[in-house]
């Protein structure tokens, strides 16, 4: 994953989102990424957004738990 500078804010927007009239501002990053295995742990927006560390986002981006650091799948040895 690509490092985020220091003091960078992460908003995370739940529902839909039209993108039809652009943004305006310093920036924005759109990802998409799916797990092959595990699931994503989606924080609760009750606001509508919810904010989160660089830290929170890594985890959340690997299939781990970012409220309770735990992996939602536990990889098999190889033979």
């Amino acid at each position: 994953m690509i490092g985020l500078p220091a003091g960078t804010r992460v908003w995370l927007v739940a529902g839909h989102t039209d993108m039809r009239k652009g943004f305006d501002g310093q920036g924005l990053m759109l990802l998409s990424k799916r797990l092959e295995r595990g699931r994503f742990v989606w924080p609760q927006a009750t606001s509508g957004s919810v904010s989160l560390t660089p830290a929170q986002l890594s985890m959340l981006l690997e299939g781990i738990d970012w409220r309770m650091p735990m992996r939602t799948h536990t990889p098999e040895l190889a033979a």
